[in-house]
């Protein structure tokens, strides 16, 4: 990779486009997939501990094991979106909003 447009880049949509290609890539579109996982992941772990519940509490509360909301909240598997619903809206009482662009 060439460091000087990596220096001439002028915003972060530039510097994804140098280092990852462009959108429709794969290698792009494999750091978005990962990008998107990291948010869900951080939002659960932050949502969790706002409710003041352990992994285990939760694991509990929705019928899983801690082993999984500790998979989640790192990242490490995939999630259906039913259980992404259960995890904030039964397990921990948030309202969750789905967008799709």
């Amino acid at each position: 990779m060439d460091i000087n447009k990596i220096r001439n880049t002028k915003n972060f949509e530039e510097l994804l486009d140098v280092k990852y290609g462009k959108i429709g890539a794969e290698k792009r579109d494999e750091f978005e997939k990962k990008a998107q996982y990291f948010v869900i992941s951080e939002m659960l772990k932050e949502a969790r501990k706002e409710s003041k519940m352990t992994q285990e509490q939760l694991a509990e509360k929705i019928g899983t094991k801690k082993s999984y909301i500790s998979r989640l909240e790192n990242g490490k598997c995939d999630i259906q979106l039913s259980t992404l619903y259960k995890i904030f809206e039964f397990g921990l009482g948030k309202q969750i909003n789905l967008l799709i662009g």
